[in-house]
């Protein structure tokens, strides 16, 4: 779809402020491969990361660990609920912005991106199945601005409810046995320096 600037945005009614709203949220909208390949990387994550929360913990058990084991296990342990943390939220974000792009071509709306601009973003939030908030901010947009919207055939904007995108599921950080040991500590710290890379390879 043909992205429109400011001045032919405030030619089609909107005031100069709506109108750099939605210039400043050109390109925000996250195509569905990208978030793809955000998913899928999140599910290596969440294997490499329950791996090491394994060993982790199996290496608490050993009996009689030298304070420099145990210091690197802390050390260990807080980087994992790092970069756990950090890509949990990365990808709730993904998840929430490609649920509001879909719900946006479903109500039918014209252009997304200029549509989601003039959105109070903050007031709709993803809860569970629902979008809450949306329909009520996009109900008040078609009676203010209803060229931004196709219409059916009685003349009406459709609205509709929308799910989390696909593939979106909650880290599993329940441990699992493993092998334990000085060597594995040293092992786990190499690992770490590859989850790092793939972290950045995929969110920075």
């Amino acid at each position: 779809m043909t992205e429109l600037n400011k001045e032919q945005l405030i030619a089609l009614g909107l005031t100069e402020e709506q109108a750099d709203k939605v210039v400043a949220g050109i390109g925000t909208m996250i195509p569905k491969s990208r978030f793809d390949e955000l998913n899928d990387a999140k599910k290596q994550l969440d294997t490499d990361l329950a791996a090491r929360d394994t060993q982790l913990e199996e290496l608490k058990k050993t009996a009689g660990a030298s304070e420099e084991l145990k210091g690197q296990i802390a050390t260990l342990q807080a980087a994992n609920d790092s970069t756990k943390t950090e890509y949990e939220e990365k990808i709730q974000k993904q998840s929430y912005n490609y649920a509001l792009e879909r719900a946006l071509t479903e109500a039918k709306v014209k252009n997304p991106k200029a549509v989601k601009a003039l959105l109070d973003i903050e007031a709709i939030k993803l809860d569970g199945e629902k979008l809450l908030g949306l329909d009520e901010q996009l109900k008040t947009l078609s009676e203010s601005d209803g060229y931004l919207f196709a219409r059916d055939s009685d003349g009406k904007p459709v609205f509709k409810g929308l799910t989390p995108a696909d593939g979106i599921q909650q880290v599993n950080t329940e441990p699992k046995a493993g092998d334990y040991g000085k060597q594995m500590a040293e092992g786990l710290a190499k690992s770490n320096e590859g989850l790092e890379d793939a972290r950045k390879s995929y969110f920075e």
